[in-house]
């Protein structure tokens, strides 16, 4: 298929050339002109502006916006309904509100265009690993894109399906599902980043009181100096916390066991409050999901060992770099 991508970073990039892999035509745009010019010596088609990308591209047009949530998203969004067509589609890849998606799938509808967002998991290693996707928006256009969602998800792989699934819905065991109307997917996403910060949270605060038993304070006979690199290596094979967090965690501990580099200061990407607010206007209890994002509002005040944890995995999937205070 032919496609428009629009931001060219650290996920939309790799999005690109997962694509372009799979011999799809991709027209691209972003305001960085190098990385527009490293892309298209790989074979995508540069574009000089929104408008020229909408030109460039066949009907029905189908574009997929990869950039931050927000104003930015929301411009990109606005341009592209006044370029194009009836028919065409617009795909949020990003991190967008899903309230936000509601409201802008029902103004693109009355000029007849589609609108699917996309929560989008797989951070740096989307490239070779391939991307989670959650697509939310009308059936009939998910059913047209298809074929790029197929593309970008991760496949089967060596991940056998589930036991009792065989009247589920097959997509799923490939990494990429139709989730719902208009917010679906972005609204799955949320939550995910959700359970992703209580997950990390877990992780952290395990290997800080693994790493404060030695101290002086303690009765000597009940001190332990612990390897932490080794303790993850060794979680990493058999335990019931295996898991890909502990893998950029065992990572990370191999390389500096005292994570030197990092400072603590964990910054929070917005889909941790937004799931809190889903939780409360549903009534319901979300302790660990308070309390983790509610440790990273104060990281940027105290720093702790479990917060450079929190960087370090943080940096390993995404690519996620400090924000120095």
């Amino acid at each position: 298929m032919q496609i428009g991508v629009i931001g060219l970073g650290r996920m939309g990039g790799n999005i690109v050339r997962r694509l372009m892999r799979a011999s799809h035509r991709c027209v691209v745009f972003d305001a960085n002109a190098a990385a527009m010019e490293a892309l298209a010596k790989e074979g995508a088609t540069a574009a000089a502006s929104l408008a020229d990308l909408v030109g460039k591209l066949e009907k029905p047009r189908a574009v997929w916006v990869m950039l931050p949530a927000g104003a930015v998203t929301e411009q990109a969004v606005q341009t592209l309904a006044g370029l194009m067509d009836a028919d065409d589609a617009i795909i949020d890849g990003g991190n967008s509100n899903f309230k936000d998606d509601v409201r802008r799938a029902k103004a693109l509808a009355e000029k007849g265009l589609h609108y699917l967002d996309a929560g989008t998991s797989g951070g740096v290693w989307g490239l070779e690993r391939g991307y989670c996707l959650m697509v939310g928006g009308p059936k009939a256009a998910f059913d047209r894109l298809e074929p790029i969602f197929a593309t970008l998800a991760p496949g089967t792989g060596d991940v056998p399906p589930s036991p009792g699934r065989e009247h589920h819905d097959k997509r799923a065991e490939r990494g990429y599902l139709h989730s719902g109307p208009s917010g679906a997917g972005h609204f799955v996403k949320m939550v995910h980043n959700g359970i992703e910060y209580g997950m990390m949270q877990a992780i952290a605060e395990g290997f800080d009181v693994l790493r404060n038993r030695g101290s002086d304070q303690l009765p000597k006979d009940e001190r332990y100096d612990f390897n932490l690199a080794d303790i993850a290596e060794l979680w990493r094979r058999g335990s019931v916390v295996t898991s890909w967090l502990l893998d950029l965690s065992a990572s990370a501990l191999a390389k500096d066991d005292q994570l030197e580099k990092f400072s603590g200061h964990v910054e929070d990407s917005g889909e941790g409050r937004w799931t809190l607010e889903a939780a409360i206007e549903e009534a319901v209890p979300a302790h660990v999901l308070s309390a983790a994002l509610y440790v990273r509002f104060r990281s940027r005040r105290d720093h702790t060992f479990a917060e450079k944890m929190l960087s370090a995995m943080r940096l390993g999937f995404g690519g996620h770099i400090e924000t120095k205070a």
